[in-house]
């Protein structure tokens, strides 16, 4: 598993002289057999271009938090306005 893992090695395993299963990193399936669309392919290198590839959890929740937050004080003050 290491070395699958580590350097996208692919195990073929036998039964009986067949072949059975393959041993292959989870990263490497998804490359190979699920890759992601291209739109979300170009968000990740957009969001790693300016550094938001490295925020926790925690601090994803608290901005989804903030801009939930001022899209209702928005909504809110608009509905004062009519």
């Amino acid at each position: 598993m290491n070395r699958a893992v580590e350097n996208n090695d692919r195990f073929l395993v036998e039964r009986n002289g067949e072949p059975a299963v393959i041993i292959l990193s989870v990263t490497d399936y998804v490359k190979t057999f699920a890759p992601p669309p291209d739109w979300l392919q170009k968000s990740w290198q957009s969001a790693k271009r300016h550094g938001l590839d490295k925020l926790t959890t925690k601090e994803i929740d608290a901005e989804i938090a903030a801009s939930r937050r001022e899209r209702r004080e928005r909504k809110v003050k608009s509905e004062r306005g009519r």
